[in-house]
C-alpha cells in the first residue's frame, strides 16, 4: 500500500560548473553550455536548478572564493535573465551565496548547515530565501575516513533539528528551511542504507526533506557499477524508495528519466483509493 502521494514531489537539476566533481566534472565550465543544460533540465521537468562551483566529492580540495565566484555567478545571472523558475546555489561561502542571490538566486544548498561560514546564516536570513540544511561529518576532504555512528539515523536527524534551531535563531524564518540527511556525506554503506530505510524519522523533524542520492557511490557499490553514468537505474531505485518514504525534493542529474519513474508512480497511487 503506498502512504505518500508521490504527486507534490519536486526535482532539482544539477549543473556543476566544476572541473572535478564526481558526475559530470568538466562538462559545464562554460557558462552558455552550463545554462543551455540548466534549461534543458528545466524542460525535462526539473523544477529548481541547483549551480554549484566547487566539487563536495571525497577529498575535493576546498576551491578559492573568487575562483568560485567567476565559476558560478555568470551561470546564475545568464539563466536568471531567461528563466522565472527557482534557482539554487550551491555554496558554504557567504560571499558567493550574496552575490548568486543578487544575481537571481534564490535558495541556498549549504552542505554544512550554516556550521563553516559564520556569516552565512544572516545572508540567508536578510535575502529571505530558501535554505537546504545538509548534515555532514568533517569537510568532503575528511568526510569519509571511518566514519561512525552508534545510531545513525538518531544523530542525523538531532543534527538537522539543532541546526534547524540554529538557523531560526538567526533569523531564518521556519518556512525558509529544507534539511538534508546527507547521503554519502561522511556515510559508509550501511550508514546511507539505514537513512533511507528510517526515513520516517527525518520526515518527522517538520521542514521540507532534500534527498540526493544520484548516481553517488554506494549506490554503484550495491549494484557494482564503478562509473558515475552507470548508475541511472540504481539511483532510480533509490528516489523511488525516498518518493514513497515521504521526500520532498530529490536532487537528481538525470532529469528526464527521473521525471517519467515519478509519473507512473503518481498515476498508480492515484487509483489507490478507487479499490
Amino acid at each position: 500500500m503506498i502512504a505518500i502521494d508521490p504527486s507534490g514531489l519536486r526535482l532539482m537539476g544539477v549543473v556543476n560548473v566544476t572541473p572535478d566533481s564526481f558526475s559530470d566534472g568538466g562538462r559545464f565550465l562554460d557558462a552558455d553550455v552550463a545554462v543551455e543544460h540548466a534549461l534543458l533540465l528545466f524542460e525535462q521537468g526539473a523544477d529548481m536548478i541547483d549551480i554549484g562551483g566547487e566539487s563536495s566529492r571525497p577529498n575535493a580540495e576546498p576551491v578559492p572564493e573568487a575562483e568560485e565566484m567567476r565559476r558560478v555567478i555568470p551561470v546564475v545571472a545568464k539563466l536568471a535573465e531567461r528563466t522565472a523558475l527557482p534557482i539554487s546555489i550551491d555554496t558554504y561561502k557567504a560571499g558567493v551565496a550574496s552575490e548568486a542571490i543578487s544575481a537571481g538566486a534564490s535558495i541556498v544548498n549549504d552542505i554544512s548547515a550554516l556550521r563553516f561560514d559564520p556569516k552565512m546564516a544572516g545572508v540567508v536570513a536578510d535575502a529571505g530565501c530558501k535554505v537546504v540544511l545538509m548534515h555532514m561529518l568533517g569537510n568532503p576532504r575528511t568526510m569519509q575516513k571511518n566514519p561512525r555512528y552508534d545510531d545513525v539515523v538518531e544523530e542525523v536527524a538531532a543534527f538537522l533539528e539543532e541546526r534547524a534551531a540554529f538557523a531560526i535563531g538567526e533569523g531564518v524564518p521556519p518556512e525558509n528551511i529544507w534539511i538534508d540527511p546527507g547521503i554519502g556525506f561522511g556515510k559508509r554503506l550501511e550508514d546511507n542504507l539505514d537513512l533511507l530505510a528510517g526515513f520516517s524519522k527525518i520526515r518527522e523533524i517538520g521542514y521540507p526533506v532534500v534527498v540526493g542520492t544520484s548516481r553517488k557511490a554506494f549506490i554503484g557499490t550495491i549494484i557494482e557499477e564503478k562509473s558515475p553514468d552507470e548508475r541511472l537505474f540504481g539511483s532510480l531505485g533509490s528516489f523511488a524508495w525516498s518518493a514513497l518514504a515521504g521526500a520532498d525534493i530529490l536532487r537528481v542529474h538525470d532529469v528526464r528519466e527521473t521525471a517519467q519513474m515519478l509519473d507512473v508512480i503518481a498515476a498508480i497511487a492515484s487509483r489507490e483509493a478507487r479499490i
